[in-house]
């Protein structure tokens, strides 16, 4: 078998005070696919590294939360301060990886809409970390779907 191992990845992350969803893409950067989300406590960025070590992370992307008016929120400064923090545990961890924002809006709404027409059993679709890392993926299949266009020029 002649297959490459270990294509670097993009990630998602959909920040959330309690929850992150997660997305990763497939070796080729074409496909985004949820992954479960991370509770949003001690653990968090010790889980985050492990994801980003064991997919061959080069890009994170993260869901930027702006109003209808595109004016920054009170989540929009959250959001600022965590990709300032992750920045920051990156380096003590010896990884430089490029982190982006990339307009979330509406994406909760979709996933929501998504899950609830799934078929899943009512009991799932009540997750709520199932809505984080569904939006997650709908971030992270946009950001693959702009970036395609853009080389493209489609």
């Amino acid at each position: 078998m002649n297959f490459i191992m270990n294509e670097s990845k993009f990630l998602c992350v959909d920040y959330g005070e309690k929850r992150v969803g997660i997305a990763v893409s497939d070796g080729s950067k074409s496909y985004s696919f949820s992954r479960d989300y991370i509770n949003n406590d001690d653990n968090f960025y010790r889980e985050l590294l492990s994801i980003i070590k064991e997919e061959n992370i080069v890009r994170i992307i993260i869901g930027y939360p702006l109003n209808f008016n595109s004016e920054k929120t009170i989540q929009t400064l959250k959001v600022e301060k965590f990709k300032t923090d992750l920045i920051e545990f990156l380096k003590k961890n010896s990884i430089e990886i490029e982190i982006i924002f990339f307009d979330e809006r509406f994406t909760s709404k979709i996933a929501e809409n998504c899950i609830l027409n799934s078929g899943l059993p009512r009991k799932k679709r009540r997750e709520k970390g199932l809505v984080d890392s569904i939006s997650a993926q709908i971030i992270l299949q946009d950001y693959i779907d702009k970036l395609k266009n853009l080389i493209t020029g489609n």
